[in-house]
C-alpha cells in the first residue's frame, strides 16, 4: 500500500480539537469558532449570524458542528442562512471538522462553525 502526504495547498486544515477549543496553523481557537481558507474568527453560537453571513457567495457547503452530538438548529438562524443562500449541514463538531479536512484537501470552497465539542 502507497500511503501519500495530503496536500491542502495554501489552505490550512484543522489539527486537533479538545473539549474548548481548536487549533488551525498551530494557533488555538476558543469554541465557538469559524474557519475558512484563509479566515478564521471567533462565533458567537446561533446568537451570531452576522459572521456566518459574510461568506455568502464564497463558500459552497458551511458545516454545523453543534457540539458532541447532532442537534437541530434553531429555526430562525436556519432560515435566516438558507435564505441567503448558504448551504448549511449539520453533524457533531468532531465530525464537522474531519469532513471540512477531506473537501478541504480537495480544494473545495467549504467553511465550519464549531460549537464546542463537550
Amino acid at each position: 500500500m502507497r500511503v501519500t502526504e495530503v496536500d491542502f495547498g495554501n489552505a490550512l486544515p484543522i489539527e486537533s480539537y479538545g473539549p474548548d477549543f481548536y487549533r488551525l496553523g498551530g494557533e488555538v481557537y476558543p469554541a465557538p469558532t469559524l474557519f475558512a481558507p484563509g479566515h478564521s474568527a471567533a462565533w458567537g453560537g446561533y446568537e451570531d449570524t452576522e459572521t456566518l453571513l459574510g461568506l455568502a457567495g464564497q463558500i459552497d457547503v458551511l458545516f454545523i458542528g453543534t457540539g458532541p452530538e447532532i442537534t437541530p438548529l434553531p429555526a430562525a438562524f436556519r432560515t435566516t442562512l438558507e435564505e441567503a443562500g448558504l448551504a448549511l449541514e449539520i453533524m457533531a463538531s468532531t465530525s464537522a471538522c474531519r469532513t471540512y479536512n477531506v473537501l478541504l484537501s480537495e480544494g473545495r470552497r467549504v467553511a465550519v462553525a464549531l460549537l464546542a465539542t463537550e
